[in-house]
């Protein structure tokens, strides 16, 4: 299954982004291959719909999980409808190292 983190950066050692559609980052993370990738958040700085946009993006890349620290009501209907699960975390100073050794146990 695929899940991506949002990220500050494009590092394992980036620390956890809490925005969804703003987020600098997302990472990619396939828990079937372990392959784990970067992918710049070409949304972040939409006059509107980010939130949306960024759906669209995880929805083409197949995601089936979203780590993040808050979703805007208009992409988590969008989430929900295409049952994508949302996970909310609130601590900043996580990084996505840290984060996907939780997913692996």
């Amino acid at each position: 299954m695929k899940t991506i983190i949002t990220s500050t950066g494009n590092q394992l050692n980036s620390v956890f982004d809490l925005r969804f559609g703003r987020a600098s980052w997302f990472c990619l993370y396939d828990d079937q291959s372990g392959e784990i990738s970067f992918i710049e958040n070409e949304n972040i700085n939409a006059q509107s719909g980010a939130g949306t946009k960024t759906v669209e993006k995880v929805v083409e890349l197949g995601v089936k999980k979203v780590i993040s620290g808050d979703f805007g009501p208009k992409a988590k209907e969008l989430l929900e409808k295409f049952n994508i699960q949302m996970v909310l975390l609130q601590d900043d100073k996580n990084t996505m190292q840290r984060i996907i050794d939780q997913l692996k146990s």
